[in-house]
Parts: C-alpha cells; sequence; structure tokens
C-alpha cells in the first residue's frame, strides 16, 4: 500500500495533535459503572471540566454541571429522590433532563434548567457526549454488531503525555520493532470507518517478546492485528485468529498539564458451555497481564518524553494518516466544552464590528 501521497498532503503544523488545550467532541468515558449504585451522586472532573454523576431509581445514569443554576452550589451535596436531584442548599429539585421541577417555597417553579450532558452506558463503563446531541455511536467495531461479548475492566492509570501521543504507539512500526522485539517489519492497510474513526490492520507472523513467542507457538498461521481509533483518544486493540479474537479497549482523556487519564477494557466473544466460559476467563486473564506490561513499558518512556515529531520517515506513514484523520474532526477546548473557531476571536470581534459599522453608514 502506497502512502506517500497521503504524507504529502500532511498538514506541518497540526493544529489539534498533542495540543494541551484541544480534544475531539466525542464519547469520553467518565467511571467504572459498578462506582455508581442507585441513589448514588459523585463529582467527577471530565476534560477540565467540574460535572456530577448520579443513578436514580430507574438506574440509569445522569450527568449535569456541577453547580445549581439557582447560586451555584455544588449539586454532589445534593440527593437523589426516585429519578431526580435535589440540591442541598434551597432544595431546588431537577429531573434527569435538567429542568427544575420543584422549589419548595413557590407554587409553580421557575422555567429553568440545569445543564446535562448526553450520557450513556456500555462495556461495564459510563460514558459522556462532549457535545449538545451525539454524531456518532459509542466507540465499536463493525464485527461486534448482533454479538455478545464477556468484558473484564483493566488497569486505570494516569500517563504524563497527551492522549494522541499514546495513541499513535500501537501504529508506531519502529517502536514495535525496537521496544517490544516484534521482529517483521509491515506496513498497515488504512480504512476510514466515518468521520471520527479510522482503522489500522495487518495480517502477519509476530516474533519478538515472550508473549508474542507464546502466541506464535500457539497458533503458527498469520495472526491478524488491527487497531481502530475513535475521536483519536480511543484505540480497540484487536489481536487473534480465525474465531478467536481479544479485543483491548484503551480509553483516555486529555487532562491538565498535558496529562491523560487511561482506562483499559478486555473483551473476548461469549462462548457457551464450561469450557468456553473457562476458556474465556482465561483469555481475559491473559490479555489483562500483557495490556498491563505493555502500558507499563510504554510508561518508562512517556514519564519524560517530550514529544515532537520533527524528522517523520516512511516508517511513520501511518502515524501521520493518523494525524491527517485527527485534523479534520471538531476541536473542542479543554475545560469549557467550547468549539475551537479556525479564526482567532479577536478577529472575528473585529469583522462584527466592521460589519455593524458598514451597516448603520448605510
Amino acid at each position: 500500500m502506497n502512502v506517500n501521497s497521503e504524507t504529502e498532503n500532511h498538514p506541518r503544523k497540526p493544529k489539534i495533535f498533542n495540543n494541551p488545550e484541544r480534544f475531539i467532541e466525542g464519547w469520553y468515558w467518565v467511571i467504572p459503572s459498578e462506582n455508581l449504585q442507585v441513589g448514588e451522586v459523585k463529582p467527577v472532573k471530565i476534560l477540565g471540566r467540574n460535572l456530577v454523576i448520579y443513578r436514580g431509581q430507574d438506574k440509569r445514569a445522569v450527568i449535569f454541571d456541577a453547580y445549581c443554576p439557582h447560586m451555584g452550589a455544588h449539586l454532589c451535596e445534593g440527593t437523589v429522590e426516585g429519578n431526580e436531584l435535589r440540591c442541598v442548599f434551597h432544595h431546588w429539585k431537577f429531573d434527569a433532563e435538567g429542568i427544575c421541577v420543584d422549589i419548595p417555597y413557590l407554587d409553580q417553579p421557575l422555567h429553568l434548567k440545569a445543564k446535562t450532558w448526553p450520557t450513556a452506558e456500555q462495556y461495564g463503563m459510563i460514558w459522556v457526549w462532549t457535545g449538545e446531541v451525539p454524531q456518532q455511536p459509542l466507540p465499536f467495531l463493525p464485527e461486534w454488531e448482533n454479538r455478545e461479548y464477556d468484558f473484564s475492566l483493566g488497569k486505570y492509570s494516569v500517563i504524563n503525555c497527551h492522549p494522541n501521543v499514546m495513541m499513535i504507539n500501537a501504529i508506531d512500526t519502529q517502536h514495535f520493532n525496537i521496544i517490544h522485539k516484534v521482529r517483521s517489519l509491515f506496513e498497515f492497510e488504512k480504512q476510514e470507518l466515518n468521520h471520527n474513526a479510522i482503522s489500522f490492520s495487518k495480517t502477519t507472523n509476530l516474533g519478538g517478546s515472550f508473549w508474542l513467542r507464546l502466541l506464535h507457538r500457539l497458533y503458527k498461521h498469520g495472526i491478524t492485528y488491527s487497531v481502530c481509533y475513535w475521536y483519536a483518544s480511543t484505540g480497540i486493540m484487536t489481536l487473534g485468529f480465525n474465531n478467536l479474537q481479544v479485543h483491548i479497549m484503551v480509553a483516555m482523556r486529555l487532562v491538565e498539564g498535558e496529562k491523560a487519564e487511561s482506562q483499559t477494557l478486555i473483551m473476548v466473544k461469549k462462548r457457551q458451555g464450561i469450557f468456553g466460559k473457562l476458556s474465556n476467563k482465561f483469555m481475559l486473564w491473559l490479555a489483562k497481564i500483557v495490556s498491563q506490561d505493555l502500558i507499563q513499558t510504554e510508561n518508562k518512556v512517556f514519564r519524560t518524553i517530550h514529544f515532537d515529531l520533527r524528522t517523520p520517515t516512511q516508517e511513520d506513514d501511518s502515524i501521520l494518516q493518523f494525524i491527517t484523520h485527527l485534523e479534520k474532526q471538531k476541536p473542542l477546548k479543554l475545560g469549557t466544552w467550547n468549539l475551537v473557531r479556525s479564526q482567532p476571536e479577536g478577529e472575528i470581534r473585529e469583522k462584527r464590528e466592521k460589519w455593524r459599522d458598514e451597516l448603520i453608514n448605510d
């Protein structure tokens, strides 16, 4: 596959990639589902924004902005009543859509609404969409449709780099060969699934590290390796052959200080019978060990890295394709979640004032 033409079109100065103030609008993990019980409300800080999350009697997870629209009391101090949340300060109550439904000293509540965010729950985790209306589904692979999976949550960690930088490791062929001892050089095949998702895949014979040698002994033929990226911050790595595949999801989010929070999730296709269940448990256990080992290895590099891709080589073509795909997506600002405009605010304000003056003069 020749990717030189795409490499030449790659922007020289990315505006979003590895930018400590930018992330892509999309779905991001919040907390594991098991960490939020019915009737609980908790504070969370996601991508620099303070939120609260609670679970009503209907078992649905709901996410609000952290502060009450009345006087700014933190809603994590409130109480869950049925499927609604009551503020601790003046006892104003809001339903799951954020609408104020009760003010104790008024016959009718005011027509106001607390800010809510689209929320979903899947893969044993709670997710939030960082815009008004979700434009894409939760991260998935096309082959997951109409299949059931067993899953196991892996390790949570904080990594000393931007999520984009961590993500590209999975398609860094030089890194594979030098650090992880994968002896076969290979070129990825790229496929853009949609505006927010891109995948890289290859079938190859792997060798080198202990885990790869073990897998190669169990299966002598070509092994499929692929990575599917969503919103440039969640990567789904697939490793396997025929009908036996292991999926490792690495869900990341940007935090202040050019760091990233990471949560891994391991998935295998659900199998029937005692042998099938035991083999799945073994695969989940093994994949969890492998993923933790990989993350620990990467952390040694990222503890002190100052990432700067100054001199890309031909082996970096997949990384450049990833960056090009990322730069086409919708950037938001860390903390405010506001859309990052292509023009500086000063220029936009100046144009508006000029247009207004011309209108008045006419």
